[in-house]
């Protein structure tokens, strides 16, 4: 593609450096990603220019003043500490006609609450686990009748498994007041309860905005786990290199899965795609029962596409590498209508 003037929109926080040459591994990871796009675009040739933002929109109108950029790469995931503020950051480049990667703000609001998204898909009959909802700061002595156990007690808005654990799958009443407290505490929003759906975790990626590009169904397995423990996706499994070590955590391709099977997964996850109102690119999560039936769990616009993890691995195994893959991402972003489709 033609080379652009790229703006990478980040957290305040997460500026990288340019060069991470004997820098510490427990703090590159925290940049990993923004590092990997902005390194990964400039080998494209693009003119790139990382932003970091926390409370304050002044930076970004300035910097599209002066940089006057062809497009926006967000990779904002919060603003203000809010994980469901980014999507006004969005509203704001849509404003001022700055086209942007990644997802309209209507898609991240559906996408990012759990309990609505799954309304939502269970109104146009696509599997979803039971579930209700918690306010934050609400107490709860005892399971809805509707519900029953085994649960697993997450965040509604929350991303990256915060606050997700083994003890967050409970068996009991006391179990489960005892999470509700300890969620309410550490992490403060709203919760919901959801029933626990034994069997295979896989993730899908959906690349597009009209015409949709599904990547290969993807599968997160840990070949080490206690016979008694969860299959769930735990903050540590998915970010803690020592615990994925010892438990034998592997993302990667979804290995003996029907073929009926993997087109099931395909089909729903662009139909579910077009209904929550994605747009640019996004991760759908799937748990796949021992009776081989899939049930929506969440969709995850914007995803983590540092070199290396799950979407962009996908990606590869489709025939894309991580440059092309953001070439791709970025010629996405300039097609889509600056307006929610």
């Amino acid at each position: 593609m033609l080379k652009k003037r790229v703006l990478v929109l980040m957290h305040a926080d997460l500026v990288p450096p340019d060069d991470i040459a004997g820098k510490p591994e427990q703090e590159v990871v925290e940049y990993k990603t923004e590092y990997d796009v902005v390194t990964g675009l400039r080998e494209q040739g693009h003119e790139v220019e990382p932003l970091g933002l926390y409370d304050d929109l002044t930076p970004l109108r300035r910097a599209i003043q002066n940089f006057k950029p062809h497009i926006v790469f967000n990779l904002l995931e919060e603003f203000h500490g809010e994980p469901m503020l980014d999507q006004n950051v969005v509203s704001f480049l849509e404003l001022v006609r700055v086209p942007y990667t990644g997802c309209n703000p209507r898609g991240l609001m559906l996408a990012r609450d759990k309990a609505l998204s799954k309304k939502i898909l269970y109104y146009h009959r696509i599997r979803v686990p039971r579930f209700a909802v918690v306010p934050a700061g609400r107490k709860l002595k005892r399971k809805p009748a509707r519900l029953t156990y085994p649960l697993i007690v997450k965040s509604q808005v929350e991303e990256a498994s915060i606050g997700i654990a083994e003890a967050s799958i409970v068996n009991s009443d006391e179990k489960l007041a005892e999470r509700i407290e300890f969620m309410h505490a550490q992490v403060g929003t709203p919760l919901i309860l959801e029933q626990y759906v034994d069997g295979r975790e896989l993730y899908v990626g959906v690349m597009g905005n009209a015409r949709l590009q599904t990547l290969p169904v993807w599968e997160l397995e840990m070949r080490r786990l206690r016979a008694d423990a969860p299959m769930i996706a735990t903050r540590r499994a998915k970010w803690n290199r020592k615990f994925q070590e010892r438990r034998g955590v592997e993302i990667g391709p979804a290995r003996d899965l029907p073929p009926a099977v993997e087109q099931l997964l395909i089909k729903t996850s662009k139909r579910l795609y077009r209904l929550l109102q994605l747009s640019g690119y996004a991760r759908v999560d799937f748990r796949l029962d021992t009776q081989g039936r899939p049930y929506f769990l969440e969709a995850n616009p914007n995803p983590d596409i540092g070199y290396g993890e799950e979407f962009a691995e996908a990606a590869e195994a489709a025939g894309m590498n991580y440059g092309p893959l953001l070439d791709r991402i970025i010629a996405i972003g300039l097609r889509k209508r600056l307006r929610a489709p």
